[in-house]
């Protein structure tokens, strides 16, 4: 386990070392990684540092209006680039060309935003079990195995990427980030467009987005899971009104786990899992039916895609 005491001053000057003078953008998602880089970086640079908060379209229900909440105080930059993102992934099905097309699309916003501002290097979020993941095949992470070969960045800079999940949530309790940011669950970064297995479409994000808030709404504040979500995995035949719908189908997906490596789904009360598909049935008239998924990591990973 890393010593927060230790680790946060040898991070500050090694932040240092790699941003000799010049500017620095870092990607800022709200996530527990990312936040902590940015108290990081402000320590080591201060105001050379300009956070940049990219609303893809492909965030979780209220989540663009509860990052520029929570990071009022550091001259956050918000950019809406929804329809770039979603022109990228137009037509794509493979879920390894959707994380490359995410993560060429986030590093030229970035490059964009960063001529501007005449900022030469990149800060981001990437942790160890990315690398791991990404390297070994599993799935690109588009802060990794997903970023184009060409960037115009004299380099990118990853002051956690040695950590796993639980050790960086230690530094931003050591760090006095809120809770709600120390403790936040792990989301993806291409977002809501790996929990459609499919092309992804505008329509298909807004459905994916409501069921996962349902998912969360119930299940994160009284089961505590290391992750919780819904995904749309295809379609199905149902009955709604008495008339036949060829509707989605929304897997839900709870898993405990200690640093995202390996995961247990957990065991949820029928009572629950009940209420979670009666109200996402009710709630979104195309979605014909709810699945809860018992597969752990391995052989499955946490994500669907």
């Amino acid at each position: 386990m890393v010593k927060a005491d230790k680790f946060i001053p040898k991070a500050i000057e090694k932040i240092q070392q790699q941003v000799t003078g010049g500017r620095a953008i870092i990607a800022l998602s709200g996530g527990v990684d990312s936040s902590v880089c940015a108290v990081l970086a402000h320590r080591a640079i201060g105001d050379r540092l300009t956070p940049i908060y990219i609303d893809t379209g492909l965030m979780r229900k209220g989540e663009t209006e509860r990052i520029k909440e929570i990071f009022c105080d550091m001259n956050l930059v918000v950019i809406d680039a929804k329809d770039r993102f979603l022109g990228a992934l137009k037509g794509i099905t493979d879920p390894e060309e959707k994380r490359k097309a995410v993560g060429e699309t986030f590093i030229r916003v970035f490059e964009k935003e960063a001529k501007e501002l005449k900022a030469d290097y990149l800060i981001q979020g990437t942790i160890y079990p990315d690398r791991i993941e990404s390297e070994g095949g599993i799935k690109s992470h588009h802060n990794v195995g997903g970023l184009p070969s060409v960037m115009d960045f004299k380099s990118i800079v990853e002051p956690v990427e040695d950590l796993y999940k639980d050790e960086v949530r230690e530094l931003a309790r050591a760090l006095e980030l809120p809770h709600e940011i120390s403790e936040r669950m792990p989301f993806p970064g291409p977002g809501l467009s790996v929990r459609i297995v499919g092309e992804v479409t505008e329509e298909l994000v807004s459905i994916v987005r409501e069921a996962n808030a349902i998912v969360e709404d119930e299940l994160v504040e009284k089961f505590h899971p290391w992750q919780t979500f819904a995904a749309i995995i295809g379609k199905g035949t149902g009955v709604k009104g008495d008339v036949r719908v060829h509707g989605w189908i929304v897997a839900v997906r709870a898993v405990g786990s200690r640093d995202g490596m390996t995961a247990e789904a957990m065991e949820l009360p029928w009572e629950v899992l009940n209420r979670i598909e009666s109200r996402i049935s009710a709630s979104l008239p195309t979605v014909s039916r709810v699945v809860y998924d018992l597969t752990p990591k391995p052989p499955a990973t946490i994500e669907f895609e």
